[in-house]
């Protein structure tokens, strides 16, 4: 196909990249312990780990999984926690071990969890004891075998270590009661993980390095099957794009996204190739500590989504952080507003970077050449990816010039290239409804421009964009009409200010007395916060097809409440 968009490419930007530079995670890592052995790689709670002492503690978390009954090379292992240096450290050593990585977010419901845990049929987990007692209520109905706990501050000095955990466990209760027989804590493992030895595993480009969870229109959560290969392609990819400035061993990096998170987890990658120091945010949703953080670092690097921007523009003090060393932010996850990103380049002197992608594609696809205003599109292709715009039929649509109705040149985007997914985790009907002779049909729609730019204008799915976060209506649908005050439910996605579209849903009610606090209380106790409904209206009938299909379109008008 024609790549109209290499004729635009920043100068310095290749038209393809190697992705078989190194056979898998561990080989890079490997050559990244050895090169900055002597910088520091994380940082977390004021304390920070060196690139030695991260392949250090990662080897004898690999050691201690090879010796568990049952693991071996492919295994899944999760790991269930917020931004703490134990994760790096688990993520790393379940990589190393030769398993594979199943990021599970923390604020799961059990019912989501467990849904997870199945799925994937994950034989261990790492879980920060916060969460455990959720995990407690659903083991005994998961294939786990395996159950490895730690507390926030396990990899903190003495006496950190003792007060963080004191000050969690005791005085803000933190931790509800929890009782797992079995379960090993962290310390342990990495105690018993030294006295033993890493065995080396032989793992290739196509073997599973990640199961990450996205939604779908079915409402069931789907494991992406994502290679080594893909991830070391999509590091590549988005690392040419954006370190035209970076020095090596001089970077820092503030990372606010959750690591389970694909878009924060290929980036950190992506940055730790260049030797980077990355400065883990444990808790994003405090931007007065946030603001505090960023002020200690002559920070060079950040990603984000546009409502943390948003949030961090509106927090006292952020305006006078010293910006000075700031070459690159990039943004993902879900559409940067146009004015968001005109305040943060007044306000900072830099501009925002867009990029889109899925987790199928690892999640980089397009990205906005650095430096390069807000223009509403979502960039140019990466490197050795192909776009192509298609009809219903499955065929190409031409690129727009500007000139005629638009709508003949509008179709879903798919995406062709090494970084796309593997297909769905045991799930060959939906993998085929996505993957076509090796594109993956997105669900978005959008136009190719003639000078290769890419413009997004509305979603084939359903999908909700929460902050970042996919909200499928299916799901939370099911939850709602299990509500026994309930006829029937529909769930759309709303414009919303602060996180980009909220969930609202449209009740028909079989108790007249039926109210919205209730419907919130009862999705509470099964959805994850970012899942909930933040509108509920009620009607006497939803509007239907002729076949009985529900208009979406006709509840997105303004809440009724």
């Amino acid at each position: 196909m024609n790549r109209i968009w290499l004729r635009n490419y920043p100068s310095g930007i290749p038209a393809e990249i190697d992705p078989d530079q190194f056979r898998s995670i561990p080989d890079l890592l490997e050559r990244l312990f050895g090169k900055f052995a002597e910088r520091p790689a994380f940082h977390n709670l004021g304390y920070t780990m060196g690139y030695a002492e991260l392949e250090r503690m990662s080897g004898a978390f690999a050691a201690f999984l090879q010796g568990l009954p049952g693991l071996g090379k492919g295994e899944r292992v999760a790991i269930m926690s917020p931004n703490l240096l134990q994760y790096p450290v688990a993520l790393f050593g379940i990589l190393r071990a030769g398993m594979t990585v199943v990021n599970v977010n923390p604020l799961y419901t059990p019912r989501e969890l467990e849904h997870q845990l199945n799925d994937s049929g994950a034989r261990a987990i790492v879980i920060v004891e916060n969460f455990a007692s959720g995990l407690q209520q659903v083991l005994s109905s998961t294939p786990l075998k395996h159950v490895i706990t730690t507390q926030v501050g396990d990899l903190l000095p003495i006496p950190k270590r003792w007060i963080v955990n004191f000050m969690i466990r005791a005085v803000k209760k933190m931790v509800p009661a929890w009782q797992i027989d079995g379960a090993v804590t962290f310390r342990d493992a990495l105690e018993r993980g030294m006295a033993a030895r890493l065995q080396p595993v032989d793992l290739q480009g196509e073997d599973i390095a990640f199961l990450q969870y996205t939604g779908g229109t079915t409402g069931v959560a789907k494991g992406a099957m994502l290679t080594h290969r893909n991830i070391l392609a999509n590091l590549e990819q988005t690392g040419v794009w954006i370190s035209g400035s970076f020095k090596e061993g001089s970077e820092i990096i503030i990372a606010p996204l959750p690591l389970y998170h694909i878009f924060c987890l290929t980036s950190t990658l992506s940055f730790m190739k260049w030797g980077s120091l990355i400065v883990l945010i444990s808790n994003p949703r405090d931007l007065p500590a946030l603001v505090k953080e960023l002020g200690r670092w002559p920070f060079t690097g950040m990603t984000g989504v546009n409502t943390l921007f948003n949030g961090l523009l509106h927090t006292p003090g952020f305006e006078q952080l010293d910006f000075s060393m700031l070459k690159v932010v990039v943004g993902g996850g879900a559409a940067v507003q146009k004015p968001v990103a005109e305040r943060w380049q007044k306000v900072t002197g830099r501009c925002l970077t867009e990029a889109y992608g899925l987790t199928e594609t690892s999640p980089g696809a397009c990205a906005v050449p650095l430096g390069a205003p807000w223009d509403g599109s979502i960039g140019l292709p990466l490197p050795s990816t192909e776009l192509s715009i298609r009809d219903e039929d499955f065929k190409e649509l031409p690129a727009w010039t500007g000139a005629g109705d638009i709508e003949k040149h509008t179709g879903e985007i798919c995406i062709r290239g090494p970084q796309v997914m593997k297909g769905y985790w045991n799930n060959p009907a939906e993998t085929a409804k996505v993957l076509q002779d090796g594109w993956l049909k997105t669900g978005d729609i959008g136009h190719l421009c003639a000078d290769g730019r890419v413009t997004l204008t509305d979603r084939k799915k359903d999908m909700i964009l929460v902050s970042g976060f996919n909200v499928y209506p299916n799901e939370v649908e099911s939850v709602v009409a299990a509500h026994p005050g309930v006829l029937e439910c529909a769930v759309v996605g709303v414009p919303d200010e602060k996180s980009g579209e909220a969930v609202k849903v449209v009740i028909v009610r079989k108790d007249p007395t039926l109210n919205r606090e209730s419907v919130i209380e009862h999705c509470r106790a099964h959805l994850t916060g970012y899942k909930l409904p933040r509108h509920v209206e009620f009607r006497d009938a939803l509007v239907k097809t002729p076949i009985g299909k529900v208009l979406r379109r006709e509840l997105r008008d303004a809440p009724k409440e």
